[in-house]
């Protein structure tokens, strides 16, 4: 075997060595950025989830459009964990909470479930539900901060990452003050999940969004307001007794 040809031989291994090691390199670091994923979610391969939606405010059994729009962002998300979703209506997901991944979409006022988890795990957090229009309709209260909604214009939504009951799966809330601010947070969650895995690790979190100019913008507009987490956490306070 000549010089020439022995270089070539070997270029042609060393190129091959590369393009093992660089192939073997990607599938891990896609494999590892998987795992994180599906451990933030509480999507470990073929598992199964709940995705609880709701129903148009005033409609019949009808989801509104952008509703749906935020559930084929969460299904994406689910089929990207190699997940499966069980789609559930809000009043006949009769059932617990951390033995299943849950993503729940909706406020509390089309939402009968939302209306639950607020009671139950958010006791920080309350939300008007006057069907009535008036200046109050729809405002987000959390702890002692009211925040209003201007149709359009400035509207807030609750994203929330929880875990609690048994099994120790998440559920996670989006609970907007209309159903354009439900679908911004979806968009949020998967735009940013990384970012609150590195922060937030496996533990809860409540964060409060403002969705800009929706008229303008539709759902792409967001901004993070505050992490209200330990508000809404806990109980308000009692009021004090009458003397």
């Amino acid at each position: 075997m000549n010089e020439d040809v022995r270089n070539i031989v070997l270029g042609v291994l060393a190129t091959g060595v590369s393009a093992s090691l660089g192939w073997l390199a990607r599938t891990y670091l896609w494999r590892r950025r998987l795992r994180r994923k599906q451990a933030f979610f509480g999507l470990p391969g073929s598992s199964e989830c709940l995705l609880v939606v709701n129903r148009e405010a005033g409609g019949d059994n009808v989801v509104h459009r952008f509703d749906v729009f935020a559930m084929l962002e969460l299904s994406a998300l689910i089929k990207d964990c190699g997940a499966q979703a069980r789609i559930l209506a809000h009043d006949v997901a009769h059932q617990g909470f951390g033995d299943r991944t849950e993503f729940c979409v909706g406020g509390p006022y089309s939402n009968r479930r939302m209306a639950a988890h607020l009671s139950t795990l958010l006791p920080g957090v309350t939300m008007n539900v006057d069907v009535q229009p008036s200046e109050v309709q729809g405002s987000i209260t959390v702890g002692t901060e009211t925040y209003p909604m201007e149709k359009g214009v400035s509207e807030y939504v609750i994203l929330a990452r929880l875990t609690a009951g048994e099994g120790g799966r998440p559920v996670f809330l989006f609970c907007g003050q209309r159903a354009i601010t439900n679908q911004a947070a979806t968009r949020y969650l998967a735009r940013h999940h990384e970012s609150l895995a590195r922060t937030h690790r496996s533990g809860s979190f409540v964060l409060l969004l403002k969705v800009v100019n929706t008229q303008a913008y539709g759902p792409d507009v967001v901004e993070l307001v505050a992490d209200v987490t330990r508000v809404a956490l806990s109980a308000p306070a009692a009021a004090p007794a009458a003397t």
